[in-house]
């Protein structure tokens, strides 16, 4: 019996995670660097850390409501308001995930149908075209120049553009490069998007 026989067809073409393989390369380099994960290079400050404790000695380690903790979610209201202008009702507009990988994972499964197409840029975060696959779409990469400092292009999304898409996901600073684009692109991509009536889910992890 052959396990991989098994796998479904979508899940055995995708890529291994290529940074994974850097991982491992930089693991055996004692005096490497590694900038290959987003994470600080300092423990998690003790505040939160006592806060974590506390609530797991007070008992609190059952199941939370499915959108995450409402005081959490009034909390990232009331920041959202503050540092961007949006006003996200906490009760109905805001959905708690454990990381920006589940919540563009969860949000193209819910609104993909099998075909739909998504167009990204490229270099990107590594799951985002597999993301893409799991949820039966089709992912359409848009490529950055190293030229223009990898800045998101509107012109060549728009060229990229084809009848089927159906989502604009983009990442501000883009991950690994560090492009972005000004606020005069950042417009055209909206107009591109309206105009287009593509849905826009923005991963602004590091912004």
């Amino acid at each position: 019996m052959n396990p991989e026989s098994y796998v479904a067809d979508h899940v055995r073409g995708l890529p291994r995670s290529g940074i994974r393989d850097f991982f491992a390369i930089v693991s055996e380099m004692p005096h490497a660097i590694s900038l290959g994960i987003g994470e600080p290079d300092f423990i998690t400050p003790w505040k939160i850390r006592e806060a974590s404790i506390f609530a797991l000695e007070k008992g609190r380690t059952s199941y939370t409501d499915n959108r995450g903790l409402l005081s959490l979610r009034k909390e990232i209201s009331r920041y959202v308001s503050s540092f961007f202008g949006p006003d996200y009702d906490p009760a109905d507009e805001i959905l708690v995930t454990v990381g920006v990988s589940e919540a563009i994972d969860v949000s193209l499964r819910a609104i993909l149908n099998p075909g739909d197409k998504v167009l990204y840029h490229e270099p990107c975060y590594v799951s985002y075209a597999p993301s893409v696959t799991l949820a039966f779409g089709e992912a359409i990469p848009v490529g950055t120049s190293p030229e223009n400092s990898f800045a998101l292009d509107p012109e060549a999304f728009e060229r990229a553009w084809e009848p089927g898409c159906k989502v604009l996901l983009l990442n501000f600073p883009t991950n690994p490069t560090g492009g972005t684009a000004d606020r005069e692109k950042l417009e055209r991509l909206a107009n591109f998007a309206v105009e287009k009536d593509l849905i826009v889910i923005s991963d602004e992890i590091y912004a």
